[in-house]
């Protein structure tokens, strides 16, 4: 009887331990996901800002002297600063995807850790279950 509660218990443990760290696993897919949307809106960010900068240069044609000048010096400027921006933007996304990395490595270090007080099989499936959940 004793050795059926132990078993028991162990499972419990195990499938209480799964639960607390699938939620990890949904935010890793989550932060992989909004790595490859931050790239794509960066592409997409320094295409239109070439595309503006082109409209603005040919609106500058018109111009003459001094004024042309002006003209394509803030054209260029513009440009620039939308570029800054999207780069900033980028590296603060890259940022949160590393913070997140850190996250999920701590979080996997934890559940090896709780995985340490099973034995046998449970135990095996605990880690298991922790590196699938942590993507390790």
């Amino acid at each position: 009887m004793k050795t059926q509660f132990k078993s028991c218990a162990s499972a419990l443990a195990a499938i209480g331990i799964a639960l607390t760290f699938a939620t990890p696993v949904f935010a890793d897919t989550l932060s992989r996901d909004a790595s490859h949307a931050a790239k794509t809106d960066y592409k997409l960010t320094l295409q239109q800002a070439e595309a503006d900068y082109k409209s603005s240069k040919a609106n500058c044609d018109a111009r003459h002297g001094n004024d042309k000048d002006v003209c394509l010096k803030e054209a260029k400027a513009t440009y620039e600063s939308a570029k800054a921006d999207a780069k900033a933007t980028r590296k603060t996304e890259d940022a949160f995807a590393d913070a997140d990395e850190d996250k999920r490595d701590a979080h996997y270090k934890a559940a090896k850790t709780q995985c340490n007080a099973l034995a046998g099989d449970a135990k095996d499936a605990c880690v298991e279950h922790a590196k699938a959940n942590f993507a390790q």
